[in-house]
C-alpha cells in the first residue's frame, strides 16, 4: 500500500486513525495499527482488514479469470463501456477525484477509473484482491484493500464518487450494505450501484439449479460450466430469438460472444452463496432512505445513481 492513501483510512474497530509499521513505499509487508492497539496485516501490498467469509467463490473465480474482463488484456472497451452505462459517470469528471470501488473483484473497473486520472481505492472481501493487485495494484493512484462492506475502514466524507457494480446483491443484506456507503461520500458527491433485475428470464432456471450448484466443490462446478463454450456458441446461432430464449431455459448459460467470458459468467451465476434480485422502486427506496438527492434510474436495469446533499 502506498503511504499517500493512509490519511483516508480509519480503524474499522474503533474508527481511530491508523499508522503504518513497515518499510518502503509502497509497503508490501507490514501492519496497520491504531492507538487502540488494533492491528491489521499488510500482505502482498494489500491491507487485510477481513477474511473471505462468504465470498470464497469470488476469490476462486477472479484468481482463475484474472484478466478475462480486463480491457487492456483483451483489446476492447467492454469494461469501460459497462462502467459508463451502469454508473452514469463520465470519465473526464473523474480526473483528480477520490473514488471508491466497492467489490472491485480483479480490478476491471479500477483500471478504467485509474486510467481516467482518479485516485481510486478498491475494496473486496474475497481474495480477488490478489488478482486486482496483480492487474493494477502497482499504479500510484490505486490502493486495494481486503475489507468488509459492513465495516469499511474509512473516515466519513472521504470520497467524491462511490460505485458498486454487480456486488451488493451478493451480500447477506444488500440494503444494509448499501446504507454503509453514503456516510463516506462527500457532500455533493455521487454514488451509483447496479444490482440484478428480478425480471431477467435467465434466473428462472438458474435459481433452481443454484440449490445444488452452490454446494458443489468449486473446481467441479467450473468444469460443469465449461458447457457454456459449446452450448452458448450453438445458442448464439439460433434464430428466431424467441426460440433461443426457450432453448436457454433448458440449460441457462451466458451468451457472451467470448467463450472464456461465457464460462466465467456462467460460474458467476451458479457459484455465489447469496444472489438477490430487485426492481427499480425497491432500489430507489434505499437511496431515499439514505436521504440522497437527484435519484435517477439509468439505462440498464437495475442501475441507480444519486448525489449526497
Amino acid at each position: 500500500m502506498r503511504r499517500a492513501f493512509l490519511p483516508l483510512l480509519r480503524c474499522p474497530s474503533c474508527s481511530g486513525p491508523l499508522d503504518i509499521v513497515g518499510s518502503g513505499d509502497p509497503v508490501v509487508d507490514g501492519e496497520l495499527v491504531c492507538s487502540g492497539a488494533h492491528g491489521y496485516p499488510i500482505r502482498g501490498g494489500i491491507p487485510r482488514f477481513a477474511g473471505q467469509a462468504y465470498t470464497a467463490s469470488f476469490g476462486y473465480q477472479w484468481n482463475r479469470f484474472a484478466t478475462t474482463q480486463l480491457d487492456s488484456a483483451n483489446g476492447n472497451t467492454e469494461s469501460r463501456d459497462t462502467f459508463l452505462t451502469k454508473t452514469g459517470f463520465s470519465l473526464p469528471e473523474l480526473q483528480g477525484k477520490r473514488i471508491l470501488d466497492v467489490g472491485c473483484g480483479m480490478g476491471r473497473f479500477l483500471e478504467v477509473t485509474s486510467d481516467a486520472g482518479a485516485k481510486v481505492v478498491g475494496v473486496d472481501l474475497s481474495s480477488a484482491v490478489d488478482a486486482a493487485y496483480g492487474n493494477v495494484g502497482q499504479r500510484e493512484n490505486v490502493a486495494i484493500l481486503q475489507a468488509d462492506v459492513f465495516q469499511l475502514p474509512f473516515a466519513p466524507a472521504t470520497f467524491d464518487y462511490i460505485y458498486s457494480i454487480g456486488v451488493l446483491h451478493h451480500t447477506p443484506h444488500p440494503r444494509g450494505a448499501f446504507l454503509q456507503l453514503p456516510r463516506i461520500l462527500k457532500t455533493g458527491g455521487r454514488i451509483a450501484i447496479w444490482v440484478y433485475d428480478r425480471r431477467t428470464t435467465r434466473f428462472v432456471v438458474s435459481s433452481v439449479l443454484r440449490l445444488i450448484t452452490t454446494r458443489l466443490p468449486r473446481p467441479l462446478l467450473l468444469r460443469l460450466c465449461e458447457i457454456a463454450r459449446p452450448w452458448g456458441a450453438f445458442l448464439l446461432k439460433v434464430r428466431p430469438r424467441w426460440l433461443r430464449h426457450l432453448l436457454q431455459l433448458v440449460e441457462t448459460v451466458s451468451l457472451h460472444p467470448d467463450p472464456e467470458w461465457r464460462v466465467l459468467d456462467t460460474f458467476d451465476w451458479y457459484s455465489p452463496r447469496y444472489q438477490y434480485k430487485y426492481g427499480w422502486e425497491e432500489v430507489k427506496g434505499w437511496f431515499a432512505d439514505a436521504r440522497l438527492s437527484d435519484i435517477r434510474e439509468l439505462e440498464t436495469p437495475v442501475a441507480v445513481t444519486a448525489r449526497r446533499t
